[in-house]
């Protein structure tokens, strides 16, 4: 599976994702023209996304946001909602209903904090784009066993261990066993 958000209702994260775009773009004095110019993502792209007509990689996300000046959870947290520190809103699915990221909160870093709640069903993979470097994660598996395969190399995690590594790197999650993984990722920025 890609590292695309994908929408199954307009009532979710890609709705939040559309307006927030649009209002932030706006208020920042931005076109659609000099916010692609500025991010390297196609105008048609953010046409489409303040529209609610599209899918976005996280990563694409991350360079728009960038692009404004502000963070990637400014793009997909509910506007009703003034806290950062309790965002809760699911930012990826996969292709069967056990396999979602969820993004719990963030908190100020260097740049960025955050904590998802990740699971994947049996099969399930996601890929992810690299990070611009000096960003890192840390996973923690709370259900069964996380396969990490981070340069072309797998390494396997059970459920009560963890992995730290940068991101900066193409990276995979997999679960290649017969349950549901589940497990906690923090993305420091």
């Amino acid at each position: 599976m890609s590292n695309i958000l994908h929408s199954q209702d307009r009532s979710d994260v890609l709705t939040h994702v559309a307006d927030n775009l649009r209002r932030i773009r706006v208020a920042a004095g931005l076109s659609q023209t000099a916010l692609a110019k500025a991010s390297g993502i196609s105008r048609r792209m953010i046409v489409a996304v303040e529209g609610g007509d599209a899918n976005i990689s996280l990563s694409s996300l991350d360079k728009l946001a960038a692009a404004m000046n502000v963070g990637f959870v400014d793009l997909v947290r509910d506007p009703s909602r003034q806290s950062r520190d309790n965002i809760d809103a699911v930012t990826w699915r996969g292709q069967q209903a056990e396999s979602e990221a969820r993004l719990l909160a963030s908190a100020p870093a260097t740049s960025e904090a955050q904590m998802w709640l990740w699971s994947l069903a049996p099969g399930e993979r996601y890929d992810a784009e690299p990070n611009p470097q000096g960003w890192h994660e840390m996973l923690f598996v709370t259900e069964g066993t996380l396969t990490l395969e981070v340069a072309g190399v797998r390494k396997r995690y059970a459920s009560g261990t963890f992995a730290v590594y940068s991101s900066a790197q193409a990276y995979a999650y997999i679960n290649d066993g017969g349950e549901v993984v589940r497990f906690v990722r923090n993305v420091i920025s």
